[in-house]
């Protein structure tokens, strides 16, 4: 059966209130009853949804995409596909921020996993040998699948999936989530709250609404105090066999691969990718856009701000090809270690 969805959508809407919510003027040529029924990223928009484009990286997608309209730039709006109506303004991210609040005007307030007394809402769906331990909350709609527990504490939010034989650690909670089977997840995570993400300008930071999910596959496993975020528009998805530390962030849109290993006090920004069998050491940063090819290695406490081919081994600050961050490395101690010799005091401080 498919998911009904976490968030209850309005519209549709003609193209003439879209641009008006937004504070975008309508090209000329487009029409302005046209229906708009959903929000989409330019990928998988289709007959009827609107997108946005504020990034250049994204033009291809632009090109091809089949969204019935986007919030675009002047700048950008000439590579815009035949039939597509563009609105224009000068911050596109601004206006799809505005858009998202006319389609989802709910979407920044979860609903309550739990209303009176019972700790089991009466239209969750719990298969035979489910263990809930005191203090667990189980909200409307949620599924758990046989030989799972949920420890003392936690909550498992309105429509969240878990599969079977799982183990939902004490104070966790889950939002936004469909979890496969044999997913372990340790005490305190937070699985789908919305991500970081606001468009910001003088008037103040708009804050932009996340609609998407967090989808977990089966043998994960999640350290303690980790936090995923649920996707703005598409899912962040955990593949199967991922191990996860402890104080691990992983933002908005990210797709992790099958048989990570990401150790603790990593953060991964909105919309990176990583591969299958890659690693990331301690402390590891990655910006926000960034691909790590499959079976990729990351020394710890490095920081990657471009992508990373398949099989490399990189590290430093910015991150490099190994043999490249040792050569400077190297460089630099012995390019102290001759300042010490010149006339530098045992402190560092030159005599």
């Amino acid at each position: 059966m498919q998911h009904p969805g976490f968030f209850e959508r309005s519209g549709p809407f003609p193209l003439r209130v879209v641009s008006e919510a937004a504070g975008a003027d309508l090209a000329n040529g487009a029409d302005p009853e046209t229906s708009i029924s959903d929000v989409k990223s330019l990928d998988v928009a289709g007959r009827g949804d609107i997108a946005f484009l504020d990034n250049p990286k994204y033009l291809s997608q632009f090109a091809e995409t089949r969204a019935a309209a986007c919030l675009v730039s002047p700048k950008f709006a000439r590579h815009a596909p035949p039939g597509m109506a563009c609105l224009i303004m000068a911050e596109p991210y601004r206006g799809f921020a505005k858009t998202l609040a006319l389609f989802y005007p709910d979407a920044s307030k979860p609903k309550a996993a739990i209303e009176g007394a019972q700790a089991i809402h009466p239209t969750a769906s719990l298969e035979e040998g489910v263990r809930v331990e005191p203090g667990a909350v189980i909200g409307p709609e949620a599924y758990i699948g046989g030989g799972t527990t949920v420890a003392a504490g936690s909550v498992i939010g309105y429509r969240v999936h878990v599969g079977r034989d799982c183990y939902i650690g004490p104070n966790t909670t889950l939002t936004h989530a469909l979890l496969g089977n044999r997913v372990t997840i340790h005490a305190g995570a937070a699985i789908g709250p919305d991500g970081f993400g606001f468009a910001m300008g003088r008037p103040g930071h708009l804050k932009m609404l996340q609609i998407g999910r967090v989808i977990i596959q089966d043998d994960v496993e999640i350290g303690a105090n980790t936090t995923i975020d649920r996707g703005a528009l598409r899912d962040t998805i955990v593949g199967e066999g991922t191990k996860i530390d402890n104080l691990v962030q992983i933002g908005h849109n990210v797709v992790i691969g099958r048989h990570c290993v990401i150790v603790a006090q990593t953060g991964i920004s909105g919309s990176s990718e990583l591969g299958d069998f890659v690693v990331l050491g301690g402390k590891v940063a990655v910006v926000g856009h960034v691909k790590i090819g499959a079976g990729a290695q990351i020394a710890a406490t490095s920081n990657v701000n471009s992508d990373v081919p398949p099989g490399a081994r990189w590290g430093g600050t910015p991150a490099k090809p190994i043999r490249l961050w040792f050569r400077e490395l190297t460089l630099l101690r012995r390019l102290a270690e001759r300042k010490d010799a010149d006339g530098g005091d045992d402190d560092g401080e030159p005599s």
